[in-house]
């Protein structure tokens, strides 16, 4: 495959809609992810279409990331016993950061944003719905 074919493929699924781009991961791939967001599945698939035409990661770059170690949730940085406050619909709501996770109204979440959707009774990020990052 030629970078001009590479190029024209990453500039048609950068048009497809998240139909069209589960058919091209299931024609190339197999069964696509689960995904409902189309810009994270068009991301991927046109990862996979170039580093089948240009290779994937280095060894080297492998690694480094194997080296990583796992990865402690957003908001556990700020420290066990840490408070996360905010007014929502009205009331305040507060979580405390725990060893074990984050506890919200005697509840405890794996995550910062399991409590923040248990709260809204939407998916919300947990960093973004505390104000830890931009957008809230």
């Amino acid at each position: 495959m030629t970078d001009k074919d590479v190029t024209r493929q990453v500039a048609a699924i950068e048009q497809m809609d998240i139909e069209a781009l589960r058919v091209f991961w299931r024609r190339r791939y197999g069964a696509p992810p689960p995904l409902r967001s189309e810009p994270i599945l068009r991301m991927l698939l046109a990862w996979r279409v170039q580093a089948d035409a240009f290779g994937g990661i280095d060894r080297e770059t492998r690694r480094a990331l194997s080296r990583t170690g796992t990865v402690a949730p957003e908001g556990h940085h700020l420290g066990i016993g840490a408070r996360l406050t905010r007014n929502w619909k009205g009331r305040e709501v507060t979580v405390v950061v725990e060893e074990a996770g984050f506890r919200w109204d005697d509840q405890l979440f794996a995550s910062l944003s399991a409590a923040a959707s248990a709260i809204a009774g939407s998916r919300w990020n947990g960093p973004r719905f505390f104000g830890l990052r931009d957008g809230a």
